[in-house]
Order: structure tokens, then C-alpha cells, then sequence
């Protein structure tokens, strides 16, 4: 097990203790989690163990200051990447875990913060953020997903379902995005901003419910997606965080957007790490295409990284709408690369290498599926509208948003 002591509260101690945990621990369970679709409850110890799940909580309330108005974002993003490199499925849950505590930094108040924080400092739980509603059934799918919400004197109750659930049976409480005008939450509602509310949920209620048949991907099965339902759920009013509208009014999700491409750069860098072990050990190297692959997967790591670094360095000074242009292009271009150095590595090392139990097979499913978390023309389409000085939907990419 782990060095149980107390982590230094420095951003480079942090990242080097995960990337120890990543190497040494989380890699070994990964094709464990992925077969058995289970989530990754032991790595979510460790991390306790070591002080990491604070990472993004102020220091008053036990955690480690690290956000993007804290001048230190790149760290996060770096620990994110390390963790998808042992396991991408896993670091989808630790983005959810930490986008979750960001809101409630910067969003919740005070005795929320004393009530919420001291759970994941002390008691390790975990957190999520959930909003998947699509309206227009999948081929195949027997229903719609959605929520509906009754205002109460004292708080809401909340019936219906949600979809995309990450971290469904692990986590101990859910950021719900719920809308007040009916069904579609934030992604898929074409309600106004301030219909949406964000409240917290304590998952142990009974009356919050996993349905795990749903959830069968191609990819990121350990992130454990589940269908969510709502039978009556009671959510008090002071668990109502921050101002109805908030999340969409002040682009929340736009801080979240460069997590997805740490995430996919974590996954190509375990790529490349398995490419040249396995040219190595078959003596391929002098093979000139092979030497094309590998600089070119070079490259695209370099590139990838430098995106990454310029974005965290708009957010630390203080650039913030800069910021966000770059978190779009961020997450547009690092997907194109982490996937064309996922095909250089397959092409570089062969057909056996899309054989379990091969690390390099479950990171091609991972990053297939998970690229699809938001359509990249669409990415694409609001990259060209910010330069063009249009109304854009930075959140979600929704093309039937960009006029309102």
C-alpha cells in the first residue's frame, strides 16, 4: 500500500505522488475495472490516503488551493492526465470529482462549504456532476431521459431519470443540473439560463436508484455512466447552489473543457510509452516507417502538451475570456492528435496489440468513446464563431443555443 502520511501542500508534490500512485498502483487495476465494469473504488482510497481528493478545495477547508482563479490550473490538468494514463475510465470520475468541488468552491456558500468539504476531507467521499438528458431517443432505446421538478415550501422533488451518470454507484453525493420548465437539464433543454438549478444530492437517499443495464460502451466502461432514476427525490432548499441560471449564465462548463483533452492526452501518452517498449523489445527500430510513427507521435505529445500549458497560463493571468477561446481550441486540437497517435501506435506495433490483455487495446476503445463527449465540429463551429464575433455556445456546442 501507499505512504499513508500527509501530502506537502505543494502543487509539484502533489503531481508527483499521483504520478507514483498512477504508475505503481492504478495501472494494475485498470483492466480489472474495464472487464468486470466496476468502478474504482480503491483508487479513490489511495487517493484519500495521500491527500489528493482535496486537490481543488481552499485551504481554509482543509484542501490544496488548486483552481483556475488560484493561478495553478495546469497542475490539476497535469495530475488528470497522469491518472489517464494508467486509466482513462478512472480519470473521467476524478474529473467529475474535482469539476464538482470546483462549483461548489467558487459557486456554494459558506455553510455549505464547512458541510460539503469536510465530508471529502475527512471522510473521503466522492463527488459528480450530472446533466444528461437527451430528449430524442437513441435506435434501440425504449424512452426519453429527463427530470421534472416540483418546488416544494422547504426544497424540490425530483422524479425522472438521467443518463451518463458517471461515477453512479460510487459516488456519495451528485452536482444535479435540473431544469425548472421540464425535461433536457442543461445540455439539452432550450429553456433559458435561469431555469436551470443546480442542487446537491445525497445519493445513499433511497430513493435515488442505478440502473447499470443501461451502461455497455465500447469504451470507458470502468467510469460507470449509469442510468440514474428520481422517485420522488426530496432535495432541501439549502442544498440549492447558487443562483438559478448561474452554472450557464457564467460559462461554467467552459472551465471544464481542457479536463477532456488531459484526459485524451493521458491516454496517447500511455500509447506512445507502449509503442516504443514494444519496438524495443521486437528490435524494430531501424525500420524507417516505424521511426516515422514515433516522431510523429512525438511531436503530437509536444504539441498537445504546449496547448495545455498556454491555456492554464491565460487562466493564471487572469485572461479570462482568452482563456476560454483557448479551452475550445484546447479541446478541438488535442483530440485530433491524442486519436491520430493512438492509430500511429496500432499501425507501429500491429494487430496483436488490439488483443487483451493489451493496454494499448482498452486505451483505443477508451479514447473512441470518450472524443464523443462533444461533437468536434461542433467544437469546431464555435472556435469559428468566437473568431468571427458571433453568439456561440461555449458550454455544451449546441448549435441551437447560439443565438440566445
Amino acid at each position: 500500500m501507499i505512504n499513508e502520511t500527509l501530502v506537502q501542500k505543494d502543487p509539484a508534490m502533489l503531481l508527483e505522488k499521483v504520478k507514483q500512485l498512477s504508475a505503481s498502483i492504478f495501472s494494475k487495476r485498470a483492466d480489472h475495472y474495464d472487464r468486470t465494469v466496476t468502478f474504482p473504488k480503491e483508487n479513490f482510497e489511495d487517493l484519500q490516503k495521500a491527500g489528493l481528493l482535496a486537490a481543488v478545495i481552499s485551504e481554509e477547508y482543509g484542501g490544496h488551493n488548486i483552481g483556475h482563479y488560484n493561478g495553478d490550473i495546469y497542475n490539476l490538468w497535469m495530475m488528470t492526465k497522469e491518472i489517464a494514463k494508467s486509466d482513462m475510465a478512472f480519470a473521467r470520475c476524478w474529473e467529475g470529482h474535482n469539476n464538482s468541488l470546483t462549483l461548489l468552491e467558487n459557486i456554494a456558500n459558506a455553510e455549505q462549504k464547512n458541510r460539503w468539504f469536510e465530508g471529502v476531507v475527512e471522510r473521503g467521499e466522492i463527488w459528480s456532476a450530472w446533466s444528461g438528458e437527451p430528449q430524442s431517443p437513441s435506435k434501440g432505446e425504449k424512452q426519453r431521459f429527463g427530470t421534472f421538478l416540483t418546488e416544494k415550501e422547504d426544497g424540490y422533488l425530483i422524479n425522472g431519470t438521467k443518463v451518463f451518470c458517471t461515477s453512479a454507484p460510487g459516488a456519495s453525493w451528485a452536482n444535479l443540473l435540473v431544469n425548472t420548465k421540464g425535461p433536457g437539464a442543461a445540455r439539452h433543454s432550450s429553456s433559458d439560463d435561469k431555469s436551470l438549478l443546480m442542487l446537491a444530492c445525497d445519493l445513499s437517499d433511497p430513493s435515488v436508484s442505478f440502473d447499470d443495464s443501461w451502461w455497455d460502451p465500447i469504451g470507458m466502461k470502468g467510469s460507470v455512466s449509469y442510468m440514474v432514476s428520481f422517485n420522488d427525490t426530496f432535495i432541501p432548499k439549502e442544498n440549492l447552489i447558487g443562483y438559478p441560471g448561474q452554472f450557464l449564465t457564467e460559462e461554467w462548463q467552459t472551465l471544464f473543457t481542457p479536463q477532456y483533452a488531459a484526459t485524451f492526452l493521458g491516454g496517447a501518452e500511455a500509447a506512445y510509452e507502449y509503442t516504443l517498449s514494444y519496438i524495443n523489445k521486437q528490435n524494430k527500430g531501424n525500420d524507417p516507417y516505424i521511426q516515422h510513427r514515433i516522431a510523429k507521435m512525438s511531436l503530437n505529445i509536444e504539441t498537445a502538451n504546449l496547448w495545455l500549458r498556454k491555456t492554464a497560463d491565460l487562466w493564471k493571468n487572469n485572461r479570462i475570456e482568452e482563456a476560454k477561446h483557448a479551452g475550445s481550441q484546447t479541446r478541438y486540437i488535442v483530440e485530433k492528435l491524442a486519436v491520430e497517435t493512438v492509430n500511429h501506435a496500432i499501425h507501429a506495433c500491429g494487430a496483436r496489440s488490439l488483443v487483451r490483455p493489451s493496454s494499448l487495446e482498452r486505451i483505443y476503445r477508451d479514447l473512441s468513446f470518450y472524443i464523443h463527449h462533444d461533437n468536434s465540429d461542433q467544437v469546431l463551429a464555435v472556435i469559428g464563431k468566437s473568431i468571427l464575433g458571433l453568439n456561440r455556445d461555449r458550454s455544451f456546442f449546441e448549435p441551437d443555443k447560439s443565438n440566445n
